[in-house]
């Protein structure tokens, strides 16, 4: 059983709270502190964003966060090093890289799926490559032990929604709205329909972000999903805070989310 699959039976219907951060953000020498410190707080999955230079879906947040990044020369394969460092004290928690196609085709995918199951990521979500181009890169990553993580949107078509649940494994991450990272406007009414009807054709479960940007927002999302996916607000934090105090602040503010999902 995968770490993601293990982590979501451990939870035995309770929810999962999977923030995110941008690897290299404010610095690389932070990353794996601040995986540390979401862990604190209360994370069940760690979504690590690969900072790339022309992001489709991120808002200005999770942009100025990758550009903070890459000034510091962060790559995938630094990205890697991180999450093998975080293992060293964590063997538990799931992580999943978040990012666009480009660098994982630079690396090779077979390198690159070999290199990520040795380093202890968990699962891939591949925002710029549709379900009808993935299915060799899905292969490889199941192979090597990783589960190919989706997203679903309001506009996604049945025939799509129905060829991402033959594919999807570990879980699917629906976005809650029309628009980048960061978002307002979340009509928690429309998601939890929305949700209702996925389940028709995905059988594994569904996470949903975007938006989502408090506790009370989040205690909402929880009624329908299996899982609630934090963050601009959290990379906001860190923008906003020193080195000194980031971790705690990232602890203290995961720990509010999670509380309010229980």
């Amino acid at each position: 059983m995968s770490r993601i699959a293990a982590c979501f039976k451990a939870l035995a219907g309770g929810r999962a709270l999977i923030p995110f951060i941008t690897a290299g953000d404010p610095e690389p020498g932070m990353t794996v502190e601040l995986m540390h410190a979401l862990v604190a707080g209360g994370a069940d999955i760690i979504e690590l964003g690969v900072p790339f230079s022309d992001p489709m879906a991120d808002g200005p947040v999770i942009q100025r966060a990758s550009e903070r990044a890459l000034k510091h020369g962060v790559s995938l394969a630094l990205v890697l090093d991180m999450v093998a460092e975080f293992r060293r004290r964590d063997a538990s928690t799931p992580v999943v890289l978040m990012g666009y196609l480009n660098p994982f085709l630079a690396m090779g995918l077979p390198g690159f799926a070999l290199r990520a199951a040795t380093a202890g990521v968990d699962g891939v979500l591949t925002v710029d490559c549709p379900p009808e181009e993935i299915e060799s890169l899905a292969a490889l990553l199941e192979q090597s032990g990783l589960d190919p993580i989706f997203l679903l949107a309001p506009t996604t078509p049945a025939e799509r929604v129905a060829r991402i649940g033959r594919l999807a494994r570990g879980y699917v991450y629906y976005v809650s709205l029309k628009g980048v990272t960061g978002s307002a406007n979340l009509d928690i009414a429309e998601v939890t329909g929305k949700i209702a009807a996925l389940r028709e054709n995905i059988p594994v479960p569904i996470g949903v972000g975007f938006g989502i940007r408090d506790a009370e927002t989040a205690r909402a999302i929880a009624v329908a999903a299996d899982a609630v996916v934090v963050g601009s607000r959290l990379v906001q934090e860190i923008e906003a805070a020193s080195p000194q105090t980031a971790a705690g602040n990232l602890t203290r503010l995961v720990a509010e989310l999670k509380a309010a999902i229980r």
